[in-house]
């Protein structure tokens, strides 16, 4: 199984490993178009005014303009840890034991905007870049990505892809047709047997999810063998629209 989580905008400063090589990542066959965002990124911290217009950053945001600035020799963080916000909180990588660690490595990848998929604890810079920016010199995030990112699932052979990314993400990487998928939605049933789409919670719930696959460390191969692990965790997973699972959380966390 490969897990695909998005990105968050907030991220820990600093780091300790080595400055970030594109040899140092998980789906290599993504090299050419990380060099290419990065390269362009550089170029854009060299002109403030533009950068902050570009990125839509505040006066007091405007310190990511020269963290952009060191991509290539700034220190790096395993992305799992590099990343903060609601889903990464409820994921909270650094507390997990080695082993959780290691699953993390092996089935869960973070999609961002200047690198495409990473591997969870693939070395990673400090930055700032969303999808939805447009960087002079570079076409859409999208045109960059979406071909690139497809292929590079595919290389990957996964049994089966879960993808709890946005739909912005999603976008800049379609799972592509003929490998078994489930986007997950997070919703919340009251009483009435209402349903509704979350939004703060998705976050949260999605990272609890991912956290208490790490911890368990399932066989999972189909959405048939996820949805018998979800239920064996007391986790209500269900099928809803063709291809798309929902993520049920109780109606008194909303």
């Amino acid at each position: 199984m490969l897990i695909l989580l998005p990105p968050s905008e907030t991220k820990r400063p600093g780091g300790d490993g080595p400055p970030w090589r594109a040899d140092s990542v998980r789906f290599g066959g993504l090299s050419a178009e990380r060099e290419r965002v990065i390269d362009a990124l550089v170029a854009l911290s060299a002109e403030e005014h533009t950068a902050a217009r570009v990125l839509k950053l505040s006066e007091r945001q405007r310190s990511e303009i020269t963290v952009n600035a060191a991509l290539r020799s700034s220190p790096t963080l395993p992305a799992a840890d590099r990343y903060t916000g609601v889903l990464f909180d409820a994921l909270d990588a650094p507390s997990l034991d080695a082993s959780a660690r290691q699953w993390l490595a092996s089935h869960v990848a973070i999609h961002s905007a200047p690198f495409g998929i990473v591997g969870a604890l693939d070395p990673l810079p400090a930055y700032r870049l969303g999808a939805g920016i447009r960087v002079p010199g570079l076409p859409s995030m999208r045109s960059v990505w979406a071909d690139a990112v497809g292929a590079a699932i595919a290389a990957a052979s996964p049994s089966f892809v879960l993808d709890l990314r946005s739909e912005a993400y999603a976008a800049l990487g379609p799972v592509p047709i003929g490998i078994p998928h489930a986007y997950v939605r997070v919703v919340s049933e009251g009483p009435d047997g209402a349903v509704r789409a979350l939004n703060h919670f998705n976050k949260h719930a999605k990272g609890e999810l991912v956290r208490r696959l790490a911890l368990t460390r399932p066989v999972v191969t189909d959405t048939a063998a996820l949805m018998r692990w979800a239920q064996d965790e007391e986790i209500v997973l269900r099928p809803s629209a063709v291809g798309e699972l929902e993520l049920v959380v109780p109606s008194i966390t909303r």
